[in-house]
C-alpha cells in the first residue's frame, strides 16, 4: 500500500519540481543539450526560492519539514534560498475533529471519560500534529494529537524522497552532492522522531529537569497517564508571546533582562546540559507575568556531544577575541571547514566577515551576522556542515532574532562572554593553552638537546655514502596522470594528422577519412580534458574577496 502510494506521489512530486529542474538543466547547458552554462543573479534565485517555497507548501506535511531543514543547510542552497525557506512556517489547518477524536478514542479511551472538558476548536495546527485545550478534573492540560493517518503518507513520500535523490544528484555540484545525501537520511531520522511524541516526552523531562529549581524558567510538565506515541498531554502554562513588545512593556517587563535569560537558558542547553529545544521561534516562547520564559513544542530538540561543546565554547571566546587563527581552527576541528582548504584566503574572508558586522564601534558586532557570513561562504566554498552543528547554528541565529526584537541593542558576544566567564570556561580555555604551551616547549628544549647528536650521525653516514632517499609524491588531484594522458592525445593526434596528410596527397581522400575523424575526436577528448574543472576544495582568492566585498557594498 506505502509502494504504491509511493508512486503516486512521486509522479505528483516530480509535476512541482519539473519547472525548477528546467530552469537548472538550462544553468548547466543553455539549450539543454548544448551551449556553455549561465549566470544566475541573486534576484533570479530569489524568484525560484519563492516558487520551491509554493511547491512545498502544496506538497504537504513531509516536504514542509523538508523545506524547515533545508533552510537550516547553508552548505547545501545559496543565501537566498535560505532566506525565502526560513519563512516557512509549520501552521496548517487542523484536521477535522472527528479524525483526531478518533486518534484519542484508540490511544486513550473515550474522551468524555478520560478528560472531565475537552475543547473541541484546536489552539494549533501544525503539519504534524495539532494542540487543544482540555481539563482533567480541575487542571488545564494541553493536548498535542498527531494527524491520522499521517504515517502512511510521511513513509511514501520518504520513498519518492529516497527514488528522487540519484536524479537530483545531477543539478548539484560534487560538495552540494555529499551533504544532500547525508541530508536524505537526516531527515528521514528526524521526522520518524519528530512523531514519536514519546520521544518528545522524554526530551521535555530532561530538559525540564536540567531547569528544576530555575525561576526563570517554564517547561509544561507531562501528565504520564493520557500520554502515548501519538498524543502528548502537559501542563497547560499560558502567557503573553515573546515577540509581542507592546503588551510585554504595557505589564512592565524589562525586555533587556528578558533577552539575556533566553540566551543564557540556550547557553545552559546547548553547553552545559548537551540538551535542547530546537525550534526557538517567537510561537514557542511566552512570557509570564512575573517575567519566567515558557517554552512550547518540544518535537524538535537536538542533542550535542561533548566534543563539539568543547569547540562551541572554543568559537565563542575565539570571535569575541577576534582571533581567525581560533576561528579557523575550531571550524576545521569541527568538521566545517576542510583542513587542506586555504587558509590564507579562508582568513581573509573571516576578517572581512568581522568587519562587516561590528561597524565603527568594535565590541558592537553579532553573532548571527558572522554565522550569516560563514554559511554563505560554506557554500561558496565547496565545504559541509555536519548536521548537529547545523540544528546548534540554526538555533542561535533565531534566538539572537528574537533577543534583538526584546532588545534592539542586545549584544550576544557580550552576554556569552560574561556567560562562560562566569561558568570559567575562559580560565579552562586559558589553562588548557598554558598547559598545551607548555608541552610544546619542553618538546622543543629536548628536541634541541637531541638535534645535534642527530645531525653528527647524519653527516657521518653522508660521508661514509651510506644515505639512502625515498621521495614519494602526493598528486590528490591526479596531476601528472592529466598531464600524462594528454601527453599521449597529442602524440596520437599527431599521427592521425600526418597520416591524414599523406593519405590525402596521394589522392585517396576516402581513407583519409578514417584518420581524420580520429583526429577530430582526440581534439575533443582534449579539449574536454582541458576544459574541466578541478574537483578540490580551493576557492580562487580574488573571486572571494571581490563576492565578499560586493556583499558588503549591498
Amino acid at each position: 500500500m506505502v509502494r504504491l502510494r509511493a508512486y503516486r506521489r512521486f509522479f505528483v512530486v516530480a509535476w512541482q519540481f519539473l519547472p525548477l529542474l528546467w530552469a537548472y538543466t538550462r544553468d548547466r547547458r543553455r539549450f539543454v543539450f548544448f551551449g556553455r552554462g549561465r549566470q544566475v543573479d541573486v534576484e533570479t534565485q530569489r524568484e525560484r526560492a519563492n516558487r520551491l517555497l509554493e511547491s512545498l507548501l502544496t506538497l504537504g506535511p513531509t516536504f514542509i519539514k523538508l523545506g524547515q531543514l533545508l533552510s537550516t543547510r547553508p552548505d547545501v542552497l545559496p543565501p537566498a534560498y535560505i532566506e525565502e525557506l526560513s519563512k516557512l512556517q509549520d501552521e496548517v489547518p487542523p484536521a477535522e475533529w472527528a479524525e483526531a477524536k478518533k486518534v484519542l478514542e484508540e490511544d486513550l479511551g473515550p474522551v468524555e471519560e478520560r478528560f472531565s472538558e475537552f475543547n473541541r476548536n484546536a489552539i494549533s495546527g501544525a503539519s504534524l500534529g495539532q494542540v487543544y485545550r482540555a481539563y482533567i478534573d480541575d487542571r488545564l492540560v494541553a493536548v498535542k494529537v498527531r494527524r491520522p493517518d499521517i504515517e502512511s503518507l510521511i513513509e511514501a513520500d520518504l520513498r519518492v524522497i529516497k527514488f528522487s535523490l540519484p536524479l537530483l544528484l545531477r543539478f548539484v555540484q560534487d560538495a552540494q552532492a555529499f551533504s544532500l545525501e547525508n541530508l536524505s537520511e537526516e531527515f528521514a531520522k528526524t521526522i520518524r522522531e519528530e512523531m514519536d511524541y514519546e520521544r518528545e516526552a522524554d526530551m521535555l523531562r530532561e530538559i525540564r529537569g536540567n531547569f528544576a529549581g530555575n525561576d526563570r524558567v517554564r517547561i509544561p510538565g507531562i501528565v504520564e497517564s493520557h500520554s502515548t506515541g501519538r498524543v502528548l498531554t502537559m501542563e497547560y502554562i499560558g502567557g503573553t508571546k515573546i515577540s509581542n513588545v507592546r503588551e510585554l512593556d504595557e505589564k512592565g517587563i524589562d525586555r533587556h533582562e528578558l533577552a539575556e535569560t533566553l540566551q543564557r537558558t540556550y547557553l545552559q542547553m546547548i553547553i552545559d546540559d548537551g540538551v535542547f529545544h530546537a525550534d526557538p521561534h517567537p510561537g514557542n516562547l511566552a512570557v509570564r507575568e512575573d517575567g519566567a520564559i515558557v517554552f512550547y513544542d518540544f518535537g524538535m530538540s537536538g542533542r550535542v556531544d561533548p566534543f563539539i561543546q568543547g569547540k562551541i565554547v572554543e568559537f565563542y571566546i575565539a570571535v569575541a577575541n577576534q582571533d581567525i587563527d581560533a576561528i579557523l581552527d575550531t571550524l576545521i576541528e569541527m568538521g566545517t571547514l576542510s583542513p587542506e582548504a586555504d587558509r590564507q584566503v579562508m582568513g581573509e574572508v573571516m576578517e572581512l566577515a568581522i568587519a562587516d558586522v561590528r561597524g565603527e564601534q568594535i565590541e558592537q558586532y553579532r553573532v548571527n551576522q558572522i554565522i550569516s557570513q560563514i554559511e554563505n561562504t560554506i557554500y561558496e566554498f565547496p565545504l559541509r556542515l555536519p548536521s548537529n552543528l547545523a540544528l546548534v547554528l540554526r538555533v542561535a541565529t533565531v534566538v539572537e532574532g528574537v533577543c534583538v526584537t526584546l532588545d534592539p541593542d542586545f549584544d550576544f558576544i557580550e552576554t556569552a562572554t560574561e556567560y562562560l566567564s562566569e561558568e570559567g570556561y575562559r580560565e579552562e580555555t586559558a589553562k588548557q593553552v598554558a598547559e598545551e604551551t607548555g608541552r610544546e616547549l619542553w618538546d622543543s628544549t629536548r628536541a634541541s638537546i637531541r638535534l645535534p647528536q642527530t645531525a653528527d650521525r647524519t653527516l657521518t653516514k653522508l660521508e661514509r655514502g651510506n644515505v639512502a632517499v625515498n621521495v614519494d609524491i602526493e598528486d590528490p588531484n591526479n596531476v601528472f596522470d592529466r598531464f600524462a594522458k594528454r601527453l599521449i592525445y597529442g602524440l596520437i593526434l599527431s599521427v592521425t594528422l600526418i597520416s591524414t596528410s599523406i593519405i590525402y596527397a596521394f589522392r585517396a581522400w576516402q581513407p583519409a577519412v578514417v584518420p581524420a575523424l580520429v583526429s577530430v575526436f582526440i581534439i575533443y577528448v582534449l579539449y574536454r580534458s582541458f576544459k574541466s574543472r578541478r574537483k578540490g576544495i580551493r576557492a580562487r582568492p580574488q573571486f572571494t574577496r571581490q563576492s565578499m566585498r560586493r556583499r558588503r557594498e549591498e
